[in-house]
């Protein structure tokens, strides 16, 4: 597993953010990271993703900053040029896998059926985004669609919440999970980075008791 993925695997959580104003990357990370998430995935969904990971990567180089809803090999390659240290589809699209291997960057893309998990150990990964998670057959689907499949770690994303994380987090093929609850829009947005700090400690101390 690359180094990188391990990181994310003893945080436990990614921070999946959607952000409108780049100005407020920064101090987002920083929150997170008061909170005891060193981690964030700045989606390319909106124009102020690609500034946003360069701010976060120049000024907290300590913090795992990846790009995600990456969707071409373009995108890629702006978002290596960021400084994104990972990289996150929400499908299995075989050119960007294979384009993000040939850089070196570690890729998780979204698989939700045996197809696209035995498509991901063609390229030899062993962590994937299950995307939509709760909306795809939540972690009981993880654990049937699994049991083939024992080298392949799973990074549910989508409907993942303070109330689910810690039974996701207790099934031993989650590598971590991802969500946007303890970072929501309208919290970045009113510059709340205080209670963003707040329920990012409260989902660490879940994913620690669950760990322990």
């Amino acid at each position: 597993m690359h180094s990188v993925l391990e990181e994310i695997g003893k945080i436990g959580i990614v921070p999946v953010i959607k952000i409108d104003d780049a100005e407020k990357a920064v101090p987002l990370a920083q929150a997170l990271q008061a909170g005891g998430i060193p981690c964030i995935e700045i989606t390319f969904r909106t124009a102020q993703g690609e500034t946003a990971i360069q701010h976060i990567a120049k000024a907290m180089p300590e913090v795992l900053a990846g790009a995600g809803t990456v969707l071409t090999t373009e995108q890629v390659d702006r978002a290596i040029n960021a400084g994104a240290q990972f990289i996150v589809s929400p499908g299995f699209n075989p050119k960007v896998v294979a384009y993000c291997i040939e850089k070196g960057i570690p890729v998780t893309p979204g698989c939700a059926t045996p197809s696209e998990i035995e498509q991901a150990l063609e390229f030899n990964l062993d962590v994937i985004k299950f995307f939509p998670a709760e909306q795809a057959g939540g972690l009981e689907y993880i654990k049937a669609v699994s049991a083939p499949y024992p080298a392949i770690k799973f990074m549910p994303t989508g409907g993942i919440n303070a109330g689910n994380i810690a039974k996701y987090m207790a099934f031993g093929k989650v590598l971590a999970c991802g969500g946007s609850w303890m970072a929501s829009s309208d919290l970045i947005n009113a510059g709340d980075f205080e209670k963003i700090t707040a329920l990012s400690r409260e989902a660490v101390q879940v994913v620690q008791k669950v760990k322990s």
